[in-house]
């Protein structure tokens, strides 16, 4: 089976590469490809996207073509102002710090497809129970903001046992940061999206 695909199709090459990788953590099911203009996505098979993640000047520039195809295009906007996004389309303020940007990420996909809902499945190797259950209420707490110390204090345990959980959850899972490990939870329903 192919995995489904997305599209950013924005001329600014770090934003690309940086939403690129958040994006293939918040859905690690799907495959990512970036473009630098319309006519390089127009060249690769446009209609083969799931979802296109557009600079708001190419969408402007080639409106009737995302109008047509407008359940499937998120705007990538500069402002989190509404007056100043197209309200024909979903939008995405890019220029906020990583951890809203990942809420955002993570509101959308929850709203468009929650519950898996017009997905394909997730590979059996990320549906398996990785952690065990402390570590699941430990991630759970971490992800909601909570320090070591109040982590150890809410599970009546020692913080050095805080600690070797942490470390073991991210060895575990892979993963090297906060954000990262925020919408592993999310996505796997540990943690509502609500209490971060």
């Amino acid at each position: 089976m192919n995995r489904p695909k997305i599209a950013i199709v924005d001329a600014n090459t770090l934003a690309t590469l940086g939403l690129k990788q958040i994006l293939q953590t918040v859905m690690p099911i799907m495959t990512v490809d970036t473009y630098g203009s319309f006519a390089e996505l127009q060249a690769g098979h446009p209609d083969a996207y799931y979802h296109y993640f557009v600079a708001m000047s190419i969408v402007l520039e080639h409106k009737d073509f995302f109008l047509a195809r407008r359940r499937k295009t998120i705007v990538l906007t500069l402002s989190l102002d509404t007056m100043s996004q197209l309200s024909e389309f979903h939008s995405l303020c890019v220029n906020v710090p990583e951890h809203q940007l990942v809420r955002a990420l993570l509101s959308l996909e929850q709203r468009a497809h929650g519950k898996g809902e017009n997905l394909p499945p997730m590979p059996d190797i990320i549906r398996r129970k990785i952690l065990t259950d402390r570590e699941i209420e430990v991630m759970s707490l971490i992800v909601q903001g909570y320090i070591n110390k109040e982590i150890a204090e809410q599970l009546n345990i020692g913080l050095a046992t805080v600690i070797t959980h942490r470390k073991n959850i991210m060895d575990k899972l892979g993963l090297r940061s906060v954000s990262a490990l925020t919408i592993y939870a999310v996505m796997h329903g540990y943690v509502d999206i609500n209490k971060i």
